[in-house]
């Protein structure tokens, strides 16, 4: 494991050769800044929203990967003082869809840091986030002696067809997208690795229903107190040092843990699921958005009866996907 986590490291670096820096504002960056990276392409539509949520729970810096956006988005982040943008030609399939350049950037400016890794279509939800930042989960971690924190990836969509609401920029996604599967979810353990794996929701009942097993992942561990010896080896599924997957307690009791908001069954999504099927940049030969490719656009329904509709962090905790644990 050591020499896997070595090997991270190092392709992270000669991967770095990829990046051309856009605008670098990280100087700016203090020593208890919370961080925040993304790896992107083509989600202008997404960042206002997405800067406003992630800064009102007191991220301090965003370091995004732009990845050959044709959309504008580069324009759009331009001269933002708490933004650092890098843009890259290459291939996302081959950087290990985005892990290398994620790995780098923490490598080199997230040491020591409180670091986030979402994509501009997920919406971090904890324990009391409503009410306290994510500086007071960080300060409670840190003081808790615990390094990593986990969130379930919970798909999100709309009642009725995805075509026939409207999605426009900066609109909060859950105005449209704001259901969710309650209940149908498996858990297994990697032994490999020491992450728990998790598969379910609208996509493994609508897309993989015939192979639930081919389904995506769920699982993520978002959240890190970033060291540079730290590296993901499969988007945020897992890392190493082990430890760090090992976000649940053994022992039957409960730890902190939260949700990642899933917010791609937009109006948007029919479109962007053909282009990165022709750009076949995804995992597994892009069996995912091959899946999506085969649903009809103008009829993909992902609600059904059983669906719940999201209020907040407590329903989800009530609902057991996740938990304020010992935090108080």
């Amino acid at each position: 494991m050591r020499l896997r986590r070595k090997y991270r490291l190092v392709r992270s670096a000669r991967k770095s050769l990829e990046l051309k820096v856009f605008q670098d504002r990280t100087a700016q960056i203090k020593p208890n800044d919370i961080l925040l990276i993304s790896t992107m392409r083509n989600e202008k539509i997404r960042l206002p929203h997405f800067l406003d949520y992630y800064r009102s729970l007191g991220v301090d810096h965003f370091l995004f990967v732009d990845n050959d956006s044709t959309d504008g988005t580069l324009d759009y982040i331009a001269g933002m003082p708490d933004v650092s943008a890098w843009h890259t030609t290459a291939s996302y399939k081959a950087s290990k869809f985005g892990v290398d350049w994620v790995n780098w950037l923490a490598r080199k400016y997230a040491d020591g840091h409180w670091m986030l890794v979402v994509d501009p279509d997920e919406l971090f939800v904890y324990p009391f986030c409503d009410t306290r930042s994510v500086r007071a989960l960080t300060d409670w971690l840190e003081n808790s002696n615990i390094r990593s924190f986990s969130a379930m990836l919970l798909d999100m969509y709309p009642k009725g067809r995805i075509s026939e609401q409207p999605y426009v920029a900066g609109q909060d996604p859950l105005q449209i997208a704001s259901w969710f599967d309650s209940g149908n979810y498996t858990i297994a353990r990697n032994h490999q690795y020491g992450n728990l794996w998790i598969q379910g929701g609208p996509r493994a009942r609508t897309f993989f229903a015939d192979n639930p097993y081919k389904a995506p992942a769920l699982n993520k561990v978002p959240l890190v107190k970033w060291s540079k010896r730290y590296a993901y080896v499969d988007s945020t599924h897992m890392m190493l040092p082990r430890g760090l997957n090992l976000v649940y307690d053994e022992w039957g009791g409960e730890k902190a843990s939260g949700v990642l908001l899933h917010t791609k069954f937009l109006d948007t999504f029919t479109q962007k699921a053909k282009e990165e099927l022709e750009r076949r940049q995804h995992y597994g030969a892009s069996i995912e958005y091959r899946a999506y490719a085969a649903a009809k656009d103008d009829e993909l329904d992902l609600w059904c009866k059983w669906s719940e509709k999201y209020i907040n962090w407590r329903q989800l905790e009530i609902l057991g996907l996740m938990s304020k644990g010992n935090w108080a």
